[in-house]
């Protein structure tokens, strides 16, 4: 019984983590690379994403509440989990080891990135626009945390894109899952490079 929880809970786990958090997380970035356009362009696609029907609604639906689940429970297998010695590679073992690392770190920088943004504004302290961001990282401490952040991110998801196809039985031998190591090793390169050029343009 125990075995049959543990392993519907892993599955849910990095379900949650692809969908809908992960698609969250692509187009978040995404958004933000509007920057690399101009202030205005960026300006353009916050208000088009402020001007969507129920927003807020939206938002705790498929943001936060997921988001909430996907970091207790991950901070709970976290802590139930057994490293994989004999099961996988000592790469993989590392992989492993760091996806939880970089959970934590990601799970610290998105409350304090919506505590500076979402709730800022919902305070009416601050304007969600260009000049927001730009103010945040006008300070290099900030910078430093954000690069840090934002690959952390990027790793935890590309990462997690392995461990669920393994857990949902879709890549089951050595070879698909090398094939999916470097497939997700692209993926962590290419999104990597999309969140960390969004936020060069901030940097004035």
């Amino acid at each position: 019984m125990a075995n049959s929880h543990q392993f519907l809970s892993r599955r849910l786990h990095s379900l949650l983590g692809l969908f809908p958090i992960g698609i969250y997380l692509i187009f978040h970035l995404l958004a933000n690379h509007q920057a690399t356009k101009g202030p205005e362009a960026f300006n353009q696609a916050v208000g088009l994403i402020e001007s969507l029907p129920f927003l807020i609604v939206i938002e705790f639906v498929i943001i936060y509440i997921p988001l909430l689940f996907h970091a207790i429970l991950g901070i709970y297998i976290a802590f139930q989990a057994k490293h994989n010695v004999g099961s996988f590679s000592y790469g993989r073992n590392q992989m492993f080891m760091w996806q939880r690392i970089t959970g934590i770190i990601t799970l610290i920088f998105i409350a304090w990135h919506v505590w500076e943004t979402r709730i800022q504004f919902a305070l009416g302290n601050k304007e969600l626009n260009y000049q927001m961001m730009a103010d945040i990282l006008s300070n290099p401490a900030m910078v430093v945390f954000y690069t840090i952040g934002i690959l952390s991110a990027v790793f935890h998801f590309s990462n997690g894109i392995w461990s669920f196809l393994v857990h949902w039985g879709i890549t089951v031998g050595p070879r698909s899952q090398r094939l999916a190591t470097y497939l997700t090793m692209g993926i962590f390169v290419v999104v990597s490079f999309i969140g960390l050029r969004a936020m060069a343009a901030f940097i004035q």
